[in-house]
């Protein structure tokens, strides 16, 4: 079996002496395609894989239809929306993410971007403490529960609304559950935003949730920039002149946020969520332990495919 990591931004050193060890571990053959700069050099690679492990490259039906002996593709990291699921079942891979692994590098990142924001961006002028204050969390999965966390150890009353998490889970964590997402947006003066990229998803944040929170409210997002409808995002910095808005997802838009918003706004140079080194090493190892587990045992237990 041939395993190949296919990796434009590629992993620590140490990451991949971990995958090796897994994959070589148990008589794999792994094969490294590292700062590919041409999508040919990866269909050229994967045409032998059976496995491959990707970061945030793009594995469409193009790629998936290249590896003829394909059989499991592995996003190291939560979010998958750069795998074509439907061409990927069409084709009989499988396709996983790790989920977990990222979580702490996210949440702690979430704390980075929120003291800069609340503290005026370091700007000498006279900002404001988290203590006290009331943190909505939209999506309460791995990366809201470790702020959830992180959140509680600063005294901040923390908030919940997940459509697929049972409000009595959440209560027994110690965060208030609220009944719908509007009314998370309409009792919080800090929401941080963490769901995943999908349909029902797409652009969610909009005018109408906007202008629920309060005049001087920030939000932090840290999930997709595609959750997010940046028209209304920039009407309604531009209507609000003390809603902050942090990212290291930058908006496509980001030029006339920057214009209109000046300092209100702030967007990381790259997406920096799982850019840790213990991360790197965590995502890396947990996909070539799932590679094997699949391949050996055939366990699914985080196929995110039909």
């Amino acid at each position: 079996m041939k395993v190949l990591i296919a990796t434009d931004k590629p992993f620590a050193k140490v990451a991949v002496d971990g995958i090796r060890n897994e994959i070589e571990g148990v008589g794999f053959e792994l094969a490294l395609l590292e700062k590919y700069t041409e999508k040919q050099q990866l269909l050229d690679a994967i045409a032998d894989a059976d496995a491959v492990i990707v970061r945030s490259d793009i594995v469409d039906e193009e790629v998936i239809n290249a590896g003829k002996k394909l059989k499991i593709v592995v996003r190291a990291g939560a979010g998958y929306d750069n795998v074509d699921l439907e061409a990927a079942t069409r084709a009989g891979v499988c396709v996983m993410n790790t989920p977990g692994q990222n979580s702490n590098a996210v949440a702690e990142l979430v704390f980075g971007l929120l003291v800069y924001a609340v503290r005026n961006f370091y700007n000498g002028t006279s900002g404001t403490e988290l203590m006290g204050k009331k943190l909505g969390i939209h999506a309460y999965g791995n990366v809201g529960r470790n702020v959830a966390r992180i959140a509680k150890g600063f005294g901040m009353e923390v908030l919940a609304y997940d459509a697929y998490c049972r409000a009595e889970d959440i209560k027994q964590e110690g965060v208030n559950p609220t009944c719908s997402v509007k009314t998370l947006y309409q009792g919080c003066e800090i929401v941080s935003v963490h769901i995943p990229l999908t349909s029902e998803t797409r652009q969610i944040i909009n005018k109408e949730l906007l202008e629920l929170l309060p005049a001087n409210a920030v939000m932090v997002n840290t999930a997709r920039k595609e959750v997010v409808n940046e028209a209304d995002l920039l009407q309604h910095m531009i209507d609000n002149p003390k809603f902050k808005y942090v990212t290291d997802v930058a908006p496509d838009n980001q030029a006339e946020i920057k214009e209109k918003a000046g300092d209100r706004y702030f967007a990381t140079a790259k997406k920096m969520g799982a850019q840790t080194a213990e991360a790197n090493v965590n995502a890396g190892i947990a996909a070539a332990h799932q590679i094997v587990d699949f391949l050996k045992n055939g366990n699914q237990k985080y196929r995110v495919n039909n």
